[in-house]
């Protein structure tokens, strides 16, 4: 899971919002652009344009408008800028395998539920160099494993991309020769977003796994 540091909501969306009156009161399916287009890009830039789930690269044409907690159960928060996240997947199509946001859907536990936006959400889980698997760092964790499996982060899709991604940079002579400094740089950089605010793509899991390397 990707940690995500909520900034202001957009300007248009909370105008938006603030028209409700006693004839009219907003509803996430009325909201249209420009305005939906504008919390959607705001939503990519504050999540330097990843995944919030799985960290995949995305943009406007391959991602939608996450609800963390679900609009069927939480109605109250379907306009709530801080329930609002971007996930990949723009639509579900015969063949794609569903992940992070659409596979998650309505299933939520509020007592199991670990947001993007906790704190340690990324240090509850750990990765696989060798294969990309997905793990909760503590096997008793329950919450990380019931995240693991309704988002289905562990999927052969997703490992593939992230062995891929992790094997970019820790070859074997860089894993036997890194020092505690280079990984902690590389950790840092990978967190940082470029000059136009991207992320690398599954960057976290690299800047997770070199913190892994560190004991962390």
């Amino acid at each position: 899971m990707k940690r995500v540091i909520k900034q202001a909501e957009p300007v248009g969306f909370a105008q938006w919002k603030a028209q409700a009156n006693a004839d009219w009161q907003p509803t996430y399916d009325g909201l249209q652009n420009p305005q939906k287009r504008e919390l959607h890009e705001s939503l990519l830039c504050e999540q330097g344009w990843v995944c919030c789930y799985c960290g995949c690269r995305i943009d406007f044409s391959d991602s939608h408008i996450e609800h963390f907690r679900p609009q069927e159960a939480r109605p109250d928060l379907a306009l709530d800028y801080g329930n609002l996240h971007a996930s990949c997947i723009r639509e579900t199509r015969p063949g794609l395998p569903l992940h992070c946001g659409h596979a998650k859907g309505s299933d939520f536990d509020e007592a199991q539920a670990i947001s993007p936006l906790d704190m340690d959400c990324e240090r509850r889980f750990l990765y696989s160099l060798g294969d990309g698997r997905i793990y909760p760092t503590d096997r008793d964790d329950e919450a990380a494993d019931f995240m693991l499996k309704i988002l289905q982060l562990d999927i052969s899709f997703l490992r593939e991309r992230r062995v891929e991604a992790l094997r970019r940079v820790f070859d074997d002579a860089f894993v036997t020769s890194a020092s505690d400094e280079e990984l902690s740089q590389l950790a840092e950089g990978f967190r940082t977003p470029d000059a136009a605010g991207r992320l690398d793509n599954f960057g976290h899991v690299v800047a997770r796994y070199a913190e892994q390397m560190l004991g962390r």
